[in-house]
């Protein structure tokens, strides 16, 4: 039968996602607009942004934190086309933008000494075949597969080379070794639904190092650079940036980030996007139809909740077929106000995408998982009696 239970916030976006629980614009009238983000007070905001996003991830003293343009495309590209190519690196994917950052290293640097070390959606690579004496990039959440890295036991304390780390699905959802990371980007955006077009690059002190120590054989545009006569620009970490910011999104993100704290800081985040996928997993258990697309339970994303399809009407058809579908479910589901923006991504396997982060409410995806069900029973009895 037809659900009759709505979710209150529908919103299921893997990004932008959903706003914090209670937010209405009017948590914005205090913003810097018609200011100069050079302004004293435009400086004090961002300072504050960037204070309290280290606060909360628990950074390390001696670790940076910048916002930079261009979300967290832009802020692993000026990572990799800054500090690349000092030492061979290795090149690891299991998603969409993980084999992005491969393709620019490759086909964009056009780097030498490159090992690409990958698997296919559902995966993970087999870490141990990594290298850290070289470069590493990687994600650390498959924001497109739903497959995460569960620690960083792989990376070695005495590495010789640096880890770049996308974790734009990840930060503030799950528990990063900053330790083992010294090239860190992400988006607030992602977990923390903050308004999009911002990025966060954070550095550790070994990074700092290869930034003074190594000059790329390549052109870098202004807006990639870190350094200036050699040196770290340290303006950049303290409220500088390097393009014009929006006042507007970042007093966004200090209701945010304010918002985190009183939900008992970054413990409080994961638990409550571990809470999300719990309520996915035990109704994949029981569906008859649908599961999740990582293989190992162990790397299930509590962020990024990807799904395929299991019942043999849907696995019998091609891609297209299945690809079909996933949209007409997302049409469904959206049609009734059940939930928003569900297909998976579009160069994954077919299926349904869940964004899971602690700005989405348990209850809210109980109320959905209903409809997926109905909606895709729906589809099925439609497309078979049609023959």
């Amino acid at each position: 039968m037809k659900p009759t239970v709505l979710p209150q916030a529908p919103h299921f976006s893997s990004g932008p996602c959903a706003k914090r629980p209670g937010w209405a614009p009017t948590v914005l009238s205090d913003a810097a607009v018609g200011r100069s983000h050079r302004s004293e007070l435009g400086k004090s905001k961002l300072k504050a942004a960037i204070d309290g996003m280290a606060a909360l991830l628990h950074l390390p003293a001696d670790y940076r934190l910048a916002i930079v343009p261009a979300s967290d495309t832009g802020a692993i590209e000026m990572a990799m086309w800054s500090m690349l190519g000092a030492r061979g690196v290795d090149m690891v994917a299991w998603e969409s933008f993980g084999k992005a950052w491969v393709s620019d290293v490759v086909g964009q640097l056009k780097l030498q000494d490159v090992r690409c070390i990958e698997a296919d959606y559902g995966a993970l690579p087999d870490l141990s075949a990594i290298d850290t004496d070289r470069d590493v990039v990687f994600t650390w959440n498959g924001t497109t597969s739903g497959v995460k890295v569960t620690d960083g036991d792989w990376i070695a304390a005495d590495r010789a080379g640096l880890t770049f780390c996308d974790a734009t699905s990840a930060a503030f959802a799950m528990d990063l070794p900053w330790e083992k990371l010294d090239v860190t980007t992400f988006s607030w955006q992602k977990v923390l639904g903050g308004e999009a077009a911002h990025g966060v690059l954070v550095l550790s002190p070994r990074a700092v190092a290869r930034l003074e120590s190594y000059t790329p054989p390549w052109p870098l545009p202004k807006i990639f650079r870190m350094t200036k006569k050699g040196k770290l620009d340290e303006t950049l970490f303290a409220g500088a940036t390097l393009n014009t910011v929006s006042l507007l999104c970042v007093e966004d993100l200090l209701d945010a980030l304010a918002w985190a704290e009183s939900c008992g800081g970054l413990a409080g985040l994961i638990a409550r996007s571990e809470a999300n996928l719990a309520v996915i997993a035990d109704w994949a258990a029981t569906s008859d139809w649908c599961d999740f697309l990582a293989v190992d339970p162990a790397t299930r994303s509590n962020t990024s909740i990807c799904l395929r399809f299991t019942d043999p009407w849907a696995t019998a058809q091609d891609s297209a077929a299945q690809a079909a579908i996933a949209k007409a479910i997302e049409a469904s589901v959206e049609a009734a106000g059940a939930g928003f923006d569900i297909n998976g991504y579009r160069d994954a396997p077919p299926g349904l995408r869940i964004w899971g982060g602690a700005t989405v409410e348990s209850a809210d995806i109980a109320a959905l998982l209903p409809w997926l069900d109905w909606a895709y029973g729906e589809l099925k009895r439609a497309q078979t009696a049609a023959g």
